[in-house]
């Protein structure tokens, strides 16, 4: 469920007007717009209206997850299962009979195998597997410009070669991931590519490059007015400086990450 719909709906069970919601925040038709996700709003109002609305910031995911399927309790499952970190339990989900009876369009194709490379990614050492589906992934699409599942595809299946210390085809399936970025429209899913642009230089050993790499994305997160993935880029920075004998840099990219967790409730990993 998106961000809008979620807004949009806890009003209309409180049996609230847009115009009483919007005062004193934005204006009507500026929540008119987020609730139609036509407008992301930005963290200050996004707070305001979660506020207003009694919604818990651990209820709200920015960054929409592609359908696998037509059916919405199906997809909303897997949402769960993907939020949560639960690799195994989504891989198990995923590669069940039912689930991939359920799996329709060539998009719905693509975002099928997107996940379960992205699941056994997580769960299996071997990547065998996780290397096939992303490359799967990465082609199933008709699209001239990559569109950001593309993109995510190209990112993640480049974190897999970087595991494997392949790093010539690790740079080049970045390069095509972020390639034209700033000429696309912007989706909160494009910070994810930042950050595991950077995720595959630090696979690789390759501390300037992977800490250029989140600065980058952290401009580019801030210039969109979007916080998603700030937590995961600062934590990351914070082990890059660590590595780098960068103590006080360290601290102070713990700090950010421990305040934007705490203010939007964005889980970062323990590991990498």
């Amino acid at each position: 469920m998106s961000l809008g719909t979620t807004l949009k709906q806890v009003r209309q069970q409180q049996h609230r007007s847009q115009k009483t919601v919007a005062a004193g925040i934005c204006a009507q038709s500026m929540l008119s717009a987020i609730e139609n996700d036509r407008y992301t709003p930005n963290a200050k109002l996004l707070l305001a209206l979660c506020h207003r609305l009694d919604i818990s910031l651990d209820k709200i995911s920015l960054a929409t997850d592609f359908a696998i399927s037509g059916d919405d309790q199906l997809n909303a499952h897997m949402q769960r299962l993907c939020n949560q970190h639960r690799y195994q339990e989504l891989a198990d989900f995923l590669t069940a009979p039912s689930t991939q009876d359920a799996v329709a369009t060539a998009q719905q194709t693509q975002a099928y195998y997107y996940y379960l490379g992205v699941a056994q990614l997580h769960v299996d050492p071997t990547l065998t597997a996780a290397e096939q589906n992303l490359q799967f992934a990465t082609t199933m699409t008709e699209e001239r410009t990559p569109t950001t599942l593309t993109r995510l595809a190209l990112a993640s299946l480049a974190t897999v070669h970087a595991k494997q210390q392949l790093p010539e085809s690790a740079a080049q399936l970045i390069t095509q991931a972020l390639a034209n970025l700033d000429q696309s429209p912007y989706e909160e899913n494009n910070n994810i590519l930042f950050y595991l642009a950077a995720l595959t230089a630090y696979f690789l050993q390759d501390v300037t490059v992977a800490t250029e790499r989140l600065l980058t994305g952290i401009t580019y997160i801030t210039d969109h007015d979007s916080h998603y993935m700030l937590a995961n880029s600062y934590r990351l920075l914070a082990e890059l400086a660590e590595r780098a004998g960068h103590a006080n840099d360290a601290e102070t990219a713990r700090q950010k990450q421990q305040f934007l967790s705490d203010l939007f409730h964005e889980k970062v990993p323990e590991k990498f």
